[in-house]
């Protein structure tokens, strides 16, 4: 009986040390997965804002892109304007994870979903 003495504190500290190490496993994956969504969504957005300015020529369009970028949290990785087409590339800006989405934005070509002219 004097064996098992203490026993129970033992296997109490083992749980707690796997319980710490997967809940902190799982808190890595979460913050890994925001800073995907939020580099998606900068992506995006910058796309959008680039796309919109391109009239202006891709210095302005991609200044845009930059700013809208920095106002999401995030930073422009890279910016190409290809006359209405803008490609963009953003990552957060802190945070130990940082990957790097890239966005398109433009007017549909032909054989791609989006809008649809005539009737039907």
């Amino acid at each position: 009986m004097s064996r098992d003495r203490g026993s129970a504190t033992v296997w109490a500290v083992l749980v707690v040390a796997v319980l710490g190490t997967v809940f902190g496993g799982v808190l890595l994956l979460g913050q890994a997965v925001v800073a995907r969504h939020r580099a998606a969504a900068a992506a995006d957005l910058a796309a959008l804002a680039a796309a919109a300015t391109w009239a202006h020529g891709p210095e302005t369009a991609c200044a845009a892109a930059v700013r809208v970028a920095r106002a999401q949290g995030a930073e422009l990785a890279e910016c190409r304007v290809m006359g209405e087409v803008a490609e963009v590339g953003a990552r957060p800006a802190t945070g130990p994870f940082t990957p790097t989405i890239r966005a398109r934005a433009g007017p549909p070509g032909p054989g791609e979903p989006g809008l649809r002219r005539g009737g039907g």
